[in-house]
């Protein structure tokens, strides 16, 4: 009588040797899919806290209050988009260590500017708002890594969105009108919970593309960098309509 409870390995008839491994490889690819998306999510939610502490800070302090009335504001606002732009151009003749000591650079000058909200909204409204801004990007971003529909073809539409939100941005600058820039929060919420799902599904194929390449290390800090500003450009738009002025 055959004994079904054999744990030994079929080796003869009907065994299928490149079928387990197979499964074995797809398995290992999984938990460094896992491993590689867990190491850029730290690094986002770090970078996220470390924002908020230095805003939080420079704003309590009284000092942002002060700075932030010169023209010296216009460094801090603007420094954060030459980071990422030398982030992003730069990269492949950087360091890891470099890439890396420049996103934490990027987080302190980018809570330096977001300091400007605790002068404007009230802290419940700020971190009600907050709470909302990570439950919708946590949901937005576990669609984006589950969903088996490719997101690729969103992506134009997506930025071509965000370049006219920018374009309205400047426009409004010199018209002033609230109905408009109304209209740009709601719209710039939608279009940044769009690029949530679309990077996250994006930074999880090009782990296919890079894995035991020396770009890895890199990946992981400006895929860190990708959702961080999809995280506070969402958290900044919904606050804009949703936040209580002081």
């Amino acid at each position: 009588m055959a004994n079904w409870n054999d744990p030994q390995p079929r080796t003869g008839f009907g065994a299928s040797p490149s079928l387990d491994g197979r499964t074995a490889g797809r398995a290992a690819y999984d938990v460094g899919l896992r491993g590689h998306m867990l190491s850029i999510y730290n690094y986002m939610a770090s970078g996220v806290l470390l924002s908020g502490i230095v805003a939080m800070l420079f704003a309590s302090s009284g000092m942002a209050a002060q700075v932030l009335t010169t023209p010296l504001k216009w460094v801090i606002m603007l420094a954060p988009l030459g980071f990422v732009f030398g982030m992003s151009f730069g990269a492949n003749r950087m360091k890891t260590s470099t890439l890396q000591m420049l996103y934490w650079g990027f987080c302190v000058v980018m809570g330096l500017s977001l300091s400007a909200i605790f002068l404007v909204f009230t802290a419940s409204s700020i971190a009600t708002t907050f709470f909302a801004t990570a439950a919708a990007f946590a949901g937005l971003s576990l669609f984006g890594y589950t969903t088996k529909k490719d997101l690729s073809g969103f992506g134009t539409f997506l930025i071509m969105g965000l370049v006219g939100i920018l374009v309205a941005m400047l426009i409004n600058v010199f018209v002033g009108s609230t109905v408009l820039q109304l209209v740009i929060s709601i719209l710039g919420v939608l279009i940044f919970a769009g690029l949530t799902a679309y990077d996250t599904q994006r930074l999880k194929n090009q782990y296919f593309e890079l894995r035991g390449t020396e770009f890895m290390g890199k990946a992981v800090v400006l895929g860190a960098l990708s959702l961080y500003l999809d995280f506070i450009n969402m958290f900044q738009f919904l606050l804009s309509f949703l936040g209580q002025r002081e």
